[in-house]
């Protein structure tokens, strides 16, 4: 077997992005929170995506579907902000950050097992996040977003199938 074609087996049982049309700030919120009903500590969600686009409404939507009640904001200023739960979410803003270093020095990892991690601006830490992240891509299309959820092992074969209910 070639190399393209191992590569080719290896994705070919990973279930394609979850993409979806948002209305607005309370559809994004409500997909959202289906994703955050079937989260696990451990998780990893990784949003990508211009300024202004939803990344913070779509973690508030995260964390209602945790059961989470606090008021969710942007960690800009602070970088990290931890709400507990159950399990709890840990959401962070990688904006400021200056590389994916500076992150793991301010201690992500103390609570990546216990938590659901959540990280705006991923992209400007791309190297630091796990095989099986999950990835919401978030995009403007004229008075829409656009929303691709995606991942990669079994933990988005689970999250892919559960989602399509």
């Amino acid at each position: 077997m070639t190399r393209k074609q191992e590569e080719t087996a290896c994705t070919a049982n990973i279930p394609p992005p979850l993409v979806v049309s948002s209305a607005g700030a309370e559809h994004t919120r409500i997909l959202a929170a289906r994703l955050g009903r079937l989260l696990v500590a451990g998780d990893f969600v990784a949003l990508v995506g211009p300024l202004g686009v939803g990344k913070t409404c779509f973690v508030q939507g995260l964390a209602a579907g945790m059961g989470i009640e606090a008021n969710i904001t942007s960690p800009t200023f602070i970088i990290m902000r931890y709400h507990p739960g159950r399990p709890a979410l840990c959401h962070v803003d990688a904006y400021r950050i200056a590389d994916a270093d500076e992150l793991h020095d301010i201690g992500i990892w103390d609570f990546a097992d216990h938590c659901v991690v959540a990280v705006e601006w991923a992209e400007r830490v791309r190297p630091l996040w796990p095989p099986d992240a999950i990835v919401v891509e978030m995009q403007f299309a004229d008075d829409r977003r656009v929303i691709s959820i995606s991942g990669s092992g079994e933990r988005w074969r689970q999250l892919a199938a559960e989602l399509e209910q």
